[in-house]
């Protein structure tokens, strides 16, 4: 588990390892429409490992998880505004799940408000002095607080991913990291987190 002061990256040498041998074993006996979610640190990461050991397993049927980021800056959006997170549509998380991520919000609608989001929460200042940064440092910061890692909100925002991925999002754009084909210029090949629309079946969509 990540420990005050570590950066998710730090935990690599010694979950890569597991990945590798989870891949191994999904290869030699999974089904190959399994779908598999990773959550353990770094994310990203583990699920190229895994997939490496795991040849057969199609790479859209591997996904890591970024909707904990998704669903802080959801409620973030919804706090600032005074509104119900069910209000708050289009947040996306870019990149890893990592202290690098982007939650980017410029995009986002809000039931209620006509105007902009970046200009109703305050305009581009607040986004980069507060938003960001409060988004990329969260884990830590309740790593800080309470000397381990997130707990029931993680465990809340895997279900959120699965229930969309299996179920379909209804049209919603959430975010997941998943293999990248080269969409928005991003290197082909690693895992990534995107905006997608989830169909029921386990399929999803790059939007």
């Amino acid at each position: 588990p990540r420990k005050a002061g570590m950066e998710r990256k730090e935990l690599l040498s010694k979950n890569g390892a597991i990945f590798q041998a989870q891949g191994e074993i999904l290869e030699a006996v999974a089904s190959k429409d399994v779908k598999i979610v990773i959550v353990g640190n770094p994310a990203n990461t583990n699920a190229l490992i895994l997939s490496y050991f795991a040849k057969s397993i199609p790479v859209q049927n591997i996904s890591a998880l970024t909707r904990l980021d998704h669903n802080r800056t959801v409620g973030l959006v919804a706090k600032k505004l005074g509104t119900s997170v069910a209000n708050v549509e289009g947040v996306v998380i870019w990149g890893n799940h990592s202290s690098t991520q982007y939650p980017d919000v410029s995009n986002a609608k809000v039931k209620g408000f006509n105007q902009s989001i970046v200009e109703a929460m305050g305009g581009v200042a607040y986004l980069e002095e507060a938003l960001i940064p409060h988004i990329q440092g969260r884990g830590a910061s309740i790593i800080a607080a309470r000397k381990l890692s997130s707990a029931m909100s993680a465990a809340n925002a895997a279900c959120d991913h699965v229930r969309d991925w299996l179920l379909g999002s209804n049209g919603r754009i959430v975010s997941m990291a998943v293999h990248s084909s080269g969409e928005y210029e991003i290197p082909k090949g690693i895992w990534y987190s995107f905006p997608v629309q989830c169909s029921r079946g386990g399929e999803f969509t790059i939007v």
